[in-house]
């Protein structure tokens, strides 16, 4: 195993080393020596598209890790998770000997097991690949592991963890954090994906979940046919649910099944706390009476208890549009920093709001706010935790299917008329008016109690008794570099001047040579401590200022292009919404429509 580790870090390390090279130059323009140079939004799609070559070469286990980082804003900028979102997982099938010895090692002879079995794969992943065949009659549907597919993950999952050391140099403390609890959660993601009897459990749990609902479609799992390393599942037949013109002819209601799928998602993330984690395209098909049907429970994930409280507070915060409420939800759930500014954090929920909604924006607000969040977000110390992440590529993905669906998909109408269904939003305000009466309560007692401090403080006052101690929080040692900033000078001058004075009145030019020597050095740091990466500047975070600096720069990409206020670009904060659906250009072709369609509504009313 270490000697396949090896060969393969030698191959992965081969496939990144021109990438490192390049960020290396990014911090030293000369690798050893100069300054750091700027890199340009294109520089950066230019190195994604190159990374993205890169997994595809290396194969199934940086195919997922690729997957993985498109749902991760908080590590990579928005070119990077723009061109890994185009990442399918579709390979080609391991050649049929190769399965046919899987098949056989876990079930024992092929045509003893299986009353017919077609050779020819009807689909084929990264981890594994699906064939049809017959069992008494019932037509079913066989997932085979790939072949040795375990001993090439663990090497690689290896190599990964040699290469963390070597990616942190590159990386800021913040992205260094998530990257080390990324890797632990790609290991754990991509074993249970390989993993047949968890998929197995998972399948029928969520299937257990929606017993009695008709519209919903999950195969059954044939038992008696399935092992650590093959699936046998009753064979389910449907139409792709993005062939709209093929849905069309057999006559769907497109909107009611967008609508139906949306609130499939809410249900299994705020009720039933486990949910189908991977619903692209080829996941979701649709029968002819308009039934949802659902493939492929290996990447399935789970919500504790808390997390599904604070989304419901989420949800009714976005149903209510209370942006407080939103932001509160934000924090407890760990996807934004306390210390975010939370005015402009709700100037861009705001827009995010009036986005999904379809309304006129004002196309300022747009360049300043939703052009550039995602670049913010890369830039502030957020952490996305990874129970979220699952949740996060749910909710980006389904709201791409359901806007290809209907372009006038309104996530907030659903998630509202869901809340109120179900009872939430109800339950919701009357927590609100408790903790009202809560702060009514207290605010009159506080009345009561100020009086007396007050009138107390006044009087030490008079007295002349009254001592204030404030401490000074300076995180970022703003004061510290100041103040070396300043005996620095102090140094340099009084070398310049003692220089001067020894050459001019004094016979000793080696003491003047010396002072001059001292005054460079004392200069060069000076120098140095204003041309560091740090400077004066606090860590980033959410401003005006920052985005006002960052207005020249979000013209290349404006509202239509790859920067634009489509997919990710809401970032984590409003990811959990839907509007950050889709990453391209069609995305934000869709809303656009959406919103004439809309303005045309409200002109005929």
């Amino acid at each position: 195993m270490n000697l396949r580790a090896y060969r393969r870090f030698v191959i992965v390390a081969y496939q990144f080393l021109p990438l490192l090279v390049a960020y290396a130059r990014d911090r030293r323009r000369f690798l050893l020596i100069g300054g750091s140079r700027s890199v340009d939004s294109a520089t950066r799609r230019e190195r994604a598209a190159s990374l993205l070559d890169s997994m595809l070469t290396l194969g199934p286990t940086f195919i997922k890790l690729g997957q993985l980082l498109s749902t991760r804003p908080d590590v990579l900028p928005a070119e990077y998770i723009a061109e890994f979102s185009k990442l399918q997982d579709e390979v080609p099938p391991a050649p049929w000997a190769e399965a046919e010895a899987v098949l056989t090692d876990e079930l024992g002879p092929i045509a003893e097991r299986f009353d017919a079995f077609d050779r020819e794969a009807i689909s084929g992943a990264s981890l594994g690949q699906v064939y049809r065949a017959e069992i008494d009659g019932q037509e079913v549907a066989v997932k085979v592991r790939r072949p040795d597919i375990e001993e090439l993950v663990n090497a690689d999952l290896k190599v990964i963890r040699w290469s963390l050391p070597l990616i942190m140099r590159f990386v800021g403390e913040a992205r260094s954090f998530s990257l080390s609890n990324l890797a632990d959660e790609f290991a754990k993601t991509i074993r249970e994906e390989m993993d047949y009897d968890r998929e197995r459990r998972m399948l029928q749990e969520i299937q257990g979940n929606f017993e009695g609902n008709r519209e919903i479609e999950i195969p059954a799992v044939i038992e008696s046919h399935s092992a650590p390393r093959v699936l046998t599942m009753e064979y389910v037949p449907g139409t792709k649910i993005t062939r709209v013109e093929e849905l069309d002819a057999m006559g769907v209601d497109r909107s009611a099944l967008a609508e139906l799928l949306q609130r499939v998602y809410l249900q299994m993330i705020v009720d039933d706390g486990v949910f189908h984690a991977d619903p692209h395209p080829g996941n979701l098909a649709v029968q002819a009476d308009g039934t949802l049907v659902f493939y492929d429970f290996g990447m399935s994930g789970r919500v504790d208890a808390y997390i599904q409280d604070r989304i419901v507070d989420f949800y009714i915060g976005i149903a209510n549009q209370d942006i407080d409420a939103i932001l509160d939800a934000l924090i407890a759930m760990g996807t934004l920093s306390p210390e975010a500014d939370r005015e402009v954090m709700g100037n861009v929920m705001e827009l995010a709001i009036e986005d999904v909604r379809g309304e006129e924006i004002e196309q300022y607000r747009v360049q300043q706010v939703i052009d550039q969040i995602e670049n913010t977000i890369y830039d502030f110390p957020l952490r996305l935790p990874s129970n979220l992440a699952l949740v996060l590529r749910v909710a980006t993905v389904v709201e791409g299917v359901c806007v290809t669906l209907d372009p006038e998909f309104d996530f907030i109408d659903i998630a509202t008329d869901y809340l109120i269904d179900e009872g939430y939003r109800e339950a919701g305000i009357r927590q609100f008016i408790e903790e009202r009466v809560t702060e009514t309560q207290a605010a009159v007692e506080s009345s009561v109690r100020v009086p007396p401090k007050l009138e107390d403080a006044l009087d030490r006052v008079e007295r002349e008794d009254l001592r204030i101690q404030a401490d000074i929080e300076d995180s970022a040692d703003v004061i510290d570099r100041l103040g070396k900033r300043i005996v620095y000078g102090l140094l340099m001058t009084g070398g310049v001047v003692s220089t001067a004075l020894l050459y001019s009145f004094g016979n000793s030019v080696p003491l003047a040579v010396l002072a001059l020597a001292f005054s460079v050095v004392v200069g060069a740091l000076l120098y140095r401590s204003f041309r560091g990466p740090r400077g004066l500047r606090a860590q980033p975070q959410f401003t005006r200022q920052n985005l006002r600096e960052r207005q020249g720069t979000g013209a290349e990409g404006g509202p239509g292009g790859p920067d634009a206020a489509g997919g990710e670009t809401a970032g984590v904060a409003s990811a959990m919404a839907g509007p950050v659906a889709e990453s391209m250009d069609d995305g934000n072709e869709a809303r656009d429509a959406r919103a004439n369609g809309r303005a045309s509504d409200r002109d005929r009313r």
